[in-house]
């Protein structure tokens, strides 16, 4: 099996890094949300932090709104996206960036690690709601998650001990929607170094997030019927590769 854009499927990529040495709990999970010792220097770097959002929206309504009538007027009625797409919420991922969406076209879920947790009516309601608007309203298509390469809350996930205390009010919880993709993980590849693992672990949470949108009635029942497809994908940003594969 083969990854590209087109819905393909996946293909798990071979080899492995040079091993490093796996961190201890205290010292990743504390780091999860800090800013990196080195960052690049983003655009608005010099500029008054809400002076950069409104030039950003005066550069997007000359360069493209304006320029483009046919697509924006018929969203001033309504929308009707194909995709409805979870992503990582990490600044270095953004969808329609990455795979060139337009507006109206998709209908994105942006949260640490772009996990979806199962069915569960009284402790996931802002997913479950938007999973059911996208299906049951809008009439979405294909369902996307996406993982990405160097992803903060799968490294998390990967480094969480059974009964140790959380380091986070939210995150250590959050990411453990994919602690049976953790486990699998350990297990089959137990004497890989620990940034493999966690290159694998980005795959496997996302195959683990195709399983919990079936326990969703309304998906599994478009899923059945051949009105929705699920989809995979993984965009590696370091080397500018974007893999997708079908549930």
């Amino acid at each position: 099996m083969s990854g590209c854009l087109c819905l393909p499927c996946y293909k798990k990529k071979e080899g492995s890094s040079a091993a490093a040495a796996k961190p201890s709990i205290d010292s990743q999970t504390s780091s999860l949300l800090q800013k990196p010792t080195h960052p690049s220097l983003p655009p608005s770097k010099g500029m008054d932090a809400v002076e950069r959002l409104k030039s950003g929206f005066e550069e997007f309504k000359t360069s493209i709104y304006d320029k483009k009538p046919e697509l924006f007027e018929p969203l001033k009625a309504g929308q009707a996206p194909r995709y409805m797409v979870f992503a990582c919420a990490d600044s270095r991922v953004c969808p329609s960036v990455t795979l060139g969406l337009q507006p109206g076209e998709a209908f994105t879920i942006r949260n640490i690690a772009a996990m979806v947790p199962p069915y569960d009516k009284n402790r996931y309601t802002g997913i479950g709601s938007a999973i059911e608007y996208a299906v049951c309203a809008l009439k979405v298509e294909v369902l996307v998650v996406i993982g990405h390469s160097k992803c903060g809350g799968i490294k998390a996930l990967l480094s969480l001990q059974d009964g140790a205390a959380d380091n986070f009010h939210f995150v250590e919880d959050w990411v453990r929607i994919g602690h049976i993709a953790k486990k699998k993980v350990q297990t089959e590849h137990a004497s890989v170094p620990f940034d493999d693992q966690c290159s694998i672990l980005e795959k496997e949470a996302v195959n683990v997030s195709l399983d919990n949108l079936l326990t969703y009635p309304w998906v599994k029942e478009g899923v059945a019927q051949g009105t929705l497809k699920l989809v995979g994908g993984h965009y590696n940003f370091v080397d500018g590769e974007f893999l997708t594969w079908e549930k």
